[in-house]
């Protein structure tokens, strides 16, 4: 049992990340600052799932500014996901977020626990990395060309933790997630789009042609493969976590009509800028080394999902920051 840190643990993959390790008998410290990229509340409820357990401490606070050296005394395993996500806000004035978030944040993270007796630091980066990857599936050691500021960030923040690695000897390991979905998914994801439009009867909109296609990685497969990365993860490796399904928007829409039984009606409008064209995961050292290996299908996760998205319809509503209608997501 190991004392372990989860940032950004009030996310929609932290929060299950900390509920796992918690599920395992490690004591967890979490840590959030309930950013506004989308409705706080959602995060705060995440939290409040978790409750009052024993082995639980959570710390509202903004990794840029909080004293890191006295909290990562004795942590043993670093969980780094905080970050500021989404690629297409990621261009223009918005920028400055990203940098404060996905670099500065993780620099001083990382400085800190140089002095700390950690057995790894995870960092969560992206499959973003890749861009439009020049083969498909791709493995880790392919060219890095990101097509977004996002993109960009997570290319540094995987640098930095090698350079510290390297000089220092931090026992980082580098996570690159491919397209993660399933319960708790941010309102800003595709998934949690396209099911809660189905439900609610409106119109879908879909970037470009449809025929794009996502590799996509179910939330719990994700956060075995994290966890594992903690204890096999080989120090200074990077792996892809990917869930085997790569699938079209357009496969995507035929499945969530199938599994809401609602006829969908579909929108198409222009590619958006920063959007990679196909991503798909070799995940042969993710297997190797963490005994990675997917357990559902794309149709058994969004099955689940969209349960998630029926029970969560039944709370009350609430309005985000933006007016856009959305759910508080207490299931």
């Amino acid at each position: 049992m190991a004392n372990v840190l989860v940032t950004g643990a009030a996310g929609f993959i932290g929060s299950q990340l900390a509920e796992r390790c918690l599920e395992q008998g490690h004591t967890v410290l979490g840590i959030d600052s309930f950013t506004p990229y989308y409705d706080p509340m959602l995060k705060r409820a995440n939290v409040a799932q978790i409750g009052a357990h024993p082995s639980w401490t959570f710390l509202e606070g903004d990794l840029v500014d909080l004293d890191l050296v006295s909290l990562l005394d004795g942590i043993e395993v670093v969980f780094h996901l905080a970050a500021q996500p989404g690629v297409r806000a990621s261009w223009g004035q918005t920028f400055d977020a990203y940098v404060d978030s996905n670099v500065t944040a993780l620099q001083r993270l990382l400085e800190a626990s140089v002095a700390a007796s950690l057995e790894r630091f995870v960092f969560a980066s992206s499959s973003s990395v890749y861009g439009d990857a020049e083969c498909l599936p791709t493995s880790e050691d392919a060219h890095l060309r990101p097509v977004s500021p996002y993109g960009a960030t997570k290319v540094l923040g995987e640098n930095l933790c090698r350079l510290y690695h390297l000089s220092y000897g931090l026992p980082t390991v580098a996570l690159r997630y491919f397209t993660v979905y399933g319960p708790r998914q941010r309102p800003d994801m595709a998934f949690n789009r396209l099911i809660r439009a189905a439900l609610e009867h409106e119109e879908i909109v879909i970037y470009g042609d449809g025929a794009q296609t996502r590799d996509f990685t179910f939330v719990s497969d994700a956060v075995d493969g994290t966890i594992a990365a903690a204890w096999n993860g080989v120090p200074g490796a990077v792996y892809n976590l990917g869930g085997g399904s790569r699938t079209s928007m357009n496969e995507v829409l035929d499945i969530i009509a199938e599994l809401t039984g609602e006829e969908l009606t579909v929108r198409r409008t222009a590619r958006q800028t920063g959007d990679a064209r196909d991503t798909a995961a070799d995940t042969s050292d993710a297997r190797a080394h963490l005994g990675f290996a997917p357990s559902r299908s794309l149709h058994e996760g969004l099955a689940e999902q969209v349960r998630w998205h029926r029970k969560a319809l039944r709370s009350v509503p609430t309005r985000s920051r933006q007016g856009r209608q959305l759910v508080r997501e207490t299931a």
